[in-house]
């Protein structure tokens, strides 16, 4: 098990890694943090840890900030002299709650909640993954194709042939690989809806994209990404942090 402490206190830090090594021997202290902002940095560039112990006071602020500047994914045990704060660790990934100085008696407790916990989600993997082979098998093909008026004709557009959909001013176009453009009365959010998920993603406000167009993809400031197509577009593409995990997972699993 690899255990990351977020504490201020050198000394206490110590103590608490001594105790949890003497009550999981094959536990390992992968990183013993000090501040908000490092905790952020390392959360943000290294693999997340099996569990977290942390602090609530840091040395630059409230623990909470972490959860609030980026994406933390292990069950974590608060460890804190306060005890107003159990109702907001309880809203975070907190399994549990101790009040300093701690014992090796309400350490043990707390490792065995994580481990029964483990265990319910073992049990009902098998049971979770049919239901997830289920849906990934279910037919969404989605919409096939879209009549457009344009020079006095009606035409269809395959869905295949559609690069992206875009919004200005209220009025949305489609916009094909070979870069035509059509006018439709459709929102981004009523395509959304009628579209194959798998092979169309809502980027943000204006643009609604296929994983076809997709050329590349580049880091952007404040874990945002900028998203770049097969064809121009007339505004950088940009997909804000609150969507960048969803849309890498997207890229992933076409």
């Amino acid at each position: 098990m690899n255990i990351v402490i977020i504490e201020d206190e050198i000394k206490t830090a110590k103590a608490l890694a001594k105790m949890i090594t003497s009550i999981q021997p094959g536990a390992k202290i992968t990183a013993t943090i000090q501040s908000v902002k490092t905790a952020v940095t390392y959360l943000s560039a290294n693999v997340h840890p099996d569990l977290i112990f942390m602090d609530v006071q840091l040395a630059d602020g409230n623990c909470f900030e972490i959860f609030k500047q980026t994406q933390v994914l292990s069950p974590v045990i608060f460890c804190t002299a306060f005890d107003e704060y159990a109702m907001d660790a309880f809203k975070t990934n907190g399994v549990d709650y101790i009040l300093k100085p701690f014992s090796q008696e309400s350490l043990d407790i707390a490792f065995k909640k994580v481990a029964l916990l483990q265990n319910f989600f073992q049990v009902n993997e098998q049971a979770s993954a049919r239901i997830n082979t289920l849906l990934d098998n279910k037919e969404t093909t989605g919409k096939k194709g879209f009549l457009v008026f344009k020079n006095n004709k009606y035409v269809t557009i395959q869905t295949d042939d559609i690069a992206f959909f875009y919004i200005i001013d209220e009025l949305t176009t489609l916009v094909t690989f070979t870069q035509q453009e059509y006018g439709i009365s459709q929102s981004l959010e009523e395509l959304y809806k009628v579209l194959n998920p798998k092979q169309f993603f809502r980027i943000n406000r204006q643009y609604l994209i296929s994983y076809s167009a997709v050329k590349e993809v580049e880091h952007y400031f404040a874990r945002k990404l900028i998203v770049k197509l097969n064809i121009s577009t007339s505004q950088q593409l940009i997909v804000g942090k609150d969507k960048a995990t969803l849309f890498l997972n997207w890229l992933d699993n076409p």
